[in-house]
């Protein structure tokens, strides 16, 4: 027997599993996976289950940082109806290994192995990848061309718009005008991302937050102290 499941309280299923590589009784706790004990050839399961026991206080610590993180991870559930403006999520357990992403009419489909859980990982790193790039698909139809409309009617002069994923920014205009605006923004209310996109739009005439740049965006816009307070409110 090269692999046996124990329940042990307290910690609940636990994985004991022999490994070439193991030198000596590991064990592991990883999130979605659970603990694990790699045995190496030589030992037994029954000393392997007694090292669990003496490391049971490090393994319910251990565990419970663990839940944590998955906790967090887990944005998305089966039950969750995930919709961007133009697309639908749908998922579709299929008989391989292969986990894909296919976009297509609207509909972002993720086809995962039905072998795994909604919960897995691959499975919670795909649905994010398939909101990302619903995202990029919408911010490149719908970005550039709000930016010509608002720089038109309010007399500013850019050069290219940039669609990005950024980790830290929703916007920034480049010394050579060009306007950088983060896809992220179209999980944002209308009235917020035009007023990203008119925040960059004046940094084309004020390169900083001067009380100048502040005058005319407000000029601009309607409560821009207050945009840029709901802006906070949204994470990247």
């Amino acid at each position: 027997m090269k692999r046996s499941i124990l329940e042990i309280d307290g910690i609940g299923k636990v994985l004991f599993e022999y490994s070439r590589r193991a030198r000596h009784i590991n064990i592991s706790v990883k999130p979605y996976k659970g603990v694990r004990v790699a045995v190496p050839y030589g030992a037994s399961f029954k000393s392997a289950e007694k090292f669990v026991y003496s490391k049971l206080d490090w393994i319910s610590k251990t565990l419970k940082r663990v839940k944590e993180y998955e906790n967090r991870m887990l944005v998305y559930d089966v039950s969750d109806v995930i919709k961007t403006c133009r697309h639908t999520f749908k998922y579709t357990p299929i008989n391989t290994e292969r986990l894909s992403i296919l976009i297509k009419n609207g509909i972002v489909n993720i086809r995962y192995p039905e072998s795994l859980q909604m919960t897995d990982e691959r499975v919670q790193r795909a649905i994010q990848v398939g909101v990302v790039e619903a995202y990029r698909i919408e911010a490149k139809e719908y970005l550039p061309q709000r930016v010509e409309h608002l720089a038109k009617k309010h007399g500013f002069i850019y050069n290219k718009v940039f669609i990005k994923n950024m980790k830290s920014r929703w916007g920034s205009c480049s010394s050579k005008n060009n306007i950088n605006l983060n896809l992220q923004l179209m999980r944002l209310p209308n009235e917020l991302i035009d007023y990203v996109i008119l925040h960059e739009l004046v940094h084309t005439k004020f390169r900083n937050h001067s009380p100048d740049f502040w005058i005319v965006l407000n000029n601009l816009i309607e409560d821009a102290q207050d945009k840029r307070i709901q802006l906070k409110k949204y994470s990247l």
